[in-house]
């Protein structure tokens, strides 16, 4: 198992793509703590992880908060001793085009995305420095690198979040901790299966694959990055869309 003895932190693991996450690096020999703003989530995900054998922690947590996110970490530190890997998930979107989003909507996807990954960071890279030895992988998104009309909240978090990937691989290096980003496309989500079939189709119609991606596609890039097999990677962001943006 290539994350045996490893304990990860995985945030907005409750659900989606987080609880994906979750359970490919229970599968690879990781013990997990499951943070979500939704506990009834967290704890429904921490069932199918120990059903893999492994041991699991559900945490309410608001990752916006900086002091309930280091009480957090304490509690993780308490029950599973440390924390080797950290996944940055957590995120939120409340569209509306730049002249009618309020600030409200602003502040919330800035806070939740951008500052949440920022707090969760700064709190466990404190245990990491001290063991010497981390894996960070942050969640952004190819509109944090294209941009999306509606969505300038959102882009703007993304984006922030792969510029704050750069800078903390660059801070954290001299200690051992690997920082990246993963930026998928169009994901096959609750959010997305709820579209209407003709805007699916034009999606699919940017994808070269042909093909939304799954959960697990994100996953399987997830796991790679918080291996060993990755320990020369820090400070890139992967992108996984289908071939959707090409640079």
């Amino acid at each position: 198992m290539r994350l045996k003895d490893r304990v990860a932190l995985i945030t907005g693991a409750g659900r989606g793509i987080g609880k994906s996450i979750a359970l490919a690096l229970a599968r690879e020999g990781a013990d997990i703590a499951v943070a979500d703003i939704n506990k009834a989530d967290a704890e429904k995900t921490c069932l199918e992880i120990e059903a893999l054998g492994r041991k699991s922690l559900a945490l309410e947590l608001d990752v916006t908060n900086f002091t309930k996110v280091e009480e957090g970490i304490n509690k993780i530190l308490d029950k599973l001793t440390k924390v080797d890997i950290l996944v940055n998930n957590a995120g939120i979107t409340k569209d509306n085009l730049m002249l009618r989003m309020s600030d409200a909507d602003w502040d919330a996807v800035i806070n939740v995305n951008l500052k949440g990954t920022f707090n969760c960071t700064k709190a466990v890279s404190r245990v990491m420095m001290k063991q010497r030895y981390g894996k960070i992988v942050n969640i952004a998104s190819i509109i944090g690198i294209i941009g999306n009309a509606g969505q300038a909240n959102y882009s703007a978090s993304k984006a922030g979040i792969i510029a704050l990937t750069k800078t903390t691989a660059k801070e954290f290096a001299s200690r051992n901790i690997n920082v990246n980003a993963v930026a998928p496309g169009f994901i096959q989500t609750e959010m997305t299966a709820k579209l209407p079939e003709d805007v699916r189709n034009k999606m699919l119609a940017l994808i070269p694959l042909n093909r939304m991606g799954s959960p697990d596609d994100v996953a399987n890039v997830c796991l790679f990055l918080a291996s060993e097999e990755a320990s020369y990677i820090t400070g890139q962001t992967i992108v996984v869309d289908g071939g959707m943006v090409m640079a």
